[in-house]
């Protein structure tokens, strides 16, 4: 019986029937190819399964209390903000991902904890963009050592395979999945397909050998890995190196993480020798801020268990067209959206024929709600050309109806606002439970934004 051809997108990932120029499951144009389909394996009869008959043991369900966790260890990767990330260190047999934009840093943080890890580890650095002479040269300029650490310039998975068997590396680091292919798969390198099974072989020799194994991803337009997004739940831990090329910051973020939070963050900055921790972030990002400017505030937002500083600046100017212009840079669209709306409706500002701009500075991506009234006081501080009072903070979320509403950890929060130096800092009337408030800082509260407004503007 002949076997059918079935097609392909390798964007998504979505099968189809027949050949069509555009994938009706994620919309790309030019992404549907052919693909043999998969012969399912020959059952063997008698009713012994293949493993019995090959001699390989069976492996049986354990109860919870036969499983061993002692061999359960980890191992610090010699840079602190990276071993936040992931939880207090990397464990030995995860398999981790790390994705971000061509030239964010990727290569260069793998490659440099690789000056750590040799001390008591092998380390095998595989590239399959890169010739040994490149990544030695690249080496050099980091001033990583290379004691005990191999490099390999392939792409071939199967000869991957085999320098892991034969030197038994502890820890395995590929640069990056998208150049590996396998030799049985007849897709092209980075196809759907090609980078499944890539990664597939990888988490067995992970998990079977104990290699912990860093793997490299290029993300798309979108900002995601490119392939299937199956790859994503494969790995142990994702994680996402964020940042503007033309900003000397990079964030670390963690978007799953199988052994710890996925909410912690890293912070690093690009210097010519490499990347350098940065291990007070909020003292950081707040450096060379202008004073009795308008249009600034300063808000506090929890990253993980880590409260970090972030300065937030708006920008309201008359518009020179009919439909004004509304563009944001570190904040959630929807969410500037939803505050000018308000500022205009409960705070009393008419705003709705100015251009409006937002940014977060450093690089930052403000997600929480607690960002909220510092937003909307740099908003109205922009609009009245009125500087906020130096030395002040905000802290708080704002609903539709104008309200102050109080947000988590408040308290780690006052007592970063107050390290950092501010004596003032803007709350909600009403938060939850006791508060214990910092010596020498002064708490503002508001109930609604008209009396934030009214106090501080």
């Amino acid at each position: 019986m002949k076997a059918k051809t079935i097609f392909y997108c390798t964007e998504c990932g979505g099968e189809t029937p027949k050949w069509q120029g555009k994938c009706s499951a994620c919309g790309a144009w030019n992404t549907i190819v052919e693909r043999p389909p998969e012969r399912a394996p020959a059952r063997r009869g008698g009713g012994a399964s293949s493993a019995a008959v090959r001699g390989v043991p069976l492996n049986r369900p354990k109860t919870m209390a036969e499983v061993d966790v002692t061999q359960e260890l980890r191992f610090s990767t010699g840079m602190g903000e990276l071993d936040r990330v992931l939880g207090g260190g990397a464990v030995r047999g995860s398999l981790v991902l790390v994705g971000g934009a061509p030239g964010i840093g990727k290569s260069t943080l793998m490659l440099q904890i690789c000056n750590s890890l040799c001390r008591f580890a092998s380390v095998l650095y595989v590239s399959g963009e890169e010739s040994e002479r490149q990544i030695k040269l690249r080496a050099e300029r980091l001033r990583v050592q290379g004691e005990g650490l191999y490099l390999l310039s392939e792409t071939n998975l199967e000869n991957v395979l085999d320098a892991v068997r034969s030197l038994n590396p502890d820890v395995l680091i590929v640069d990056s999945i998208q150049t590996l292919y396998h030799g049985d798969v007849t897709a092209s390198p980075g196809s759907v397909s090609q980078v499944k099974e890539c990664t597939m072989a990888l988490m067995q020799l992970a998990k079977g050998e104990s290699v912990t194994i860093f793997v490299i991803g290029h993300v798309n337009k979108e900002g995601s890995i490119a392939g299937p997004k199956v790859l994503e739940h494969m790995v142990d831990c994702v994680l996402y190196f964020e940042g503007e090329r033309q900003m000397p910051y990079r964030i670390l973020r963690a978007a799953k993480n199988r052994f710890g939070a996925t909410n912690e963050i890293g912070v690093f900055e690009m210097e010519d020798g490499g990347l350098a921790e940065v291990p007070n972030p909020s003292e950081a990002l707040l450096a060379g801020r202008p004073q009795d400017t308008p249009g600034t505030c300063v808000t506090c937002v929890m990253e993980g268990v880590r409260p970090v500083l972030a300065e937030i600046q708006a920008l309201v100017v008359p518009s020179a067209y009919g439909n004004p212009r509304r563009v944001s840079n570190g904040l959630e669209h929807n969410r500037a959206m939803l505050l000018l709306a308000v500022m205009e409706k409960r705070g009393g500002l008419l705003i709705g024929g100015c251009d409006a701009y937002f940014n977060v500075i450093g690089g930052l991506w403000l997600e929480e709600p607690a960002a909220d009234l510092a937003a909307a006081i740099a908003l109205a501080s922009s609009f009245r050309d009125k500087p906020v009072p130096s030395g002040l903070a905000a802290v708080g979320e704002v609903g539709l109806t104008g309200e102050l509403r109080s947000v988590n950890a408040l308290g780690q929060r006052l007592s970063e606002v107050a390290r950092l130096g501010f004596t003032k800092c803007l709350i909600p009337k009403r938060v939850h439970g006791k508060l214990n408030v910092p010596h020498g800082l002064e708490v503002i509260r508001a109930a609604n934004i008209r009396e934030a407004l009214a106090v501080l503007l």
